[in-house]
């Protein structure tokens, strides 16, 4: 069974949802271009490339900033606050990545 590869993306709680759709979609770009030629990249682009958006709070925020290849997007309207990271596509994450709130 071919593994399924997934890219989080995380928005705080806080962020306004224009503020967080403009920011979603720039932290995946974002993630794509800085991790484009790795092989897990290229894995999940063979299809398909799953994405889950997640709703989290500061403390969840700063906690995955501890895990490893991601990239933060800041707003500059909202004083250039962090408002999303989002993580290089992977199989695997970290047990507590699973009890994030979806994005509605």
């Amino acid at each position: 069974m071919k593994e399924k590869f997934k890219m989080y993306i995380l928005v705080k709680e806080e962020v306004p949802v224009g503020k967080a759709v403009v920011g979603i979609a720039h932290a995946s770009l974002a993630c794509y271009l800085k991790f484009q030629n790795t092989e897990d990249v290229k894995q999940w682009l063979a299809g398909p490339f799953y994405k889950t958006v997640c709703n989290v709070t500061e403390k969840e925020f700063e906690k995955a900033k501890q895990e490893t290849d991601f990239v933060v997007m800041t707003e500059s309207t909202l004083d250039n606050a962090e408002t999303t990271i989002a993580f290089k596509p992977r199989a695997e994450y970290p047990k507590y990545f699973k009890f994030f709130r979806l994005y509605k």
